[in-house]
């Protein structure tokens, strides 16, 4: 996974894990360090996720900052494409210049394939949660 263009930055959260079903929740961070960055929810609910909720909005660049700042540790971290380790039935995707890492793919200089320690999986925990805290926060409902 290369880094993506000019410094910017792309956060992908997908829940469930599994990438065989339509996700029930996605939210997408996409910005540039030290500015304003922007969040999009999608979320598919009802039988057979047949509804479509979208929510948006935008992120300061403090808070762009700090979101940096908190995932940075998981650079290295082991990852697995077939199981969800981490226990919380989320893909995490992140694309950065510092940090090319995703729970859900085989990276390169990546810890091998092993169970993550106790601390990694808080480490991961804080980082989901801190995600959907921001998502709550910061995105709105759109209105037609």
């Amino acid at each position: 996974m290369a880094p993506p263009p000019s410094g910017e930055f792309s956060i992908t959260l997908t829940k469930p894990f599994s990438s065989t079903t339509t996700p029930s929740s996605q939210i997408s961070i996409i910005g540039e360090p030290n500015r304003p960055a922007t969040i999009k929810h999608t979320q598919h609910v009802g039988g057979q996720a047949q509804t479509l909720i979208i929510k948006e909005g935008s992120i300061d660049a403090e808070d762009s900052n700090e979101l940096m700042d908190l995932i940075r540790p998981l650079a290295g971290f082991p990852s697995d494409p077939d199981s969800d380790i981490y226990g919380l039935d989320t893909r995490l995707d992140l694309a950065t210049f510092e940090v090319q890492w995703d729970n859900g793919e085989e990276v390169e200089g990546a810890e091998a394939k092993s169970n993550p320690t106790d601390e990694n999986k808080q480490t991961f925990k804080d980082v989901v949660e801190s995600i959907e805290a921001l998502t709550r926060q910061k995105a709105k409902q759109r209105t037609s």
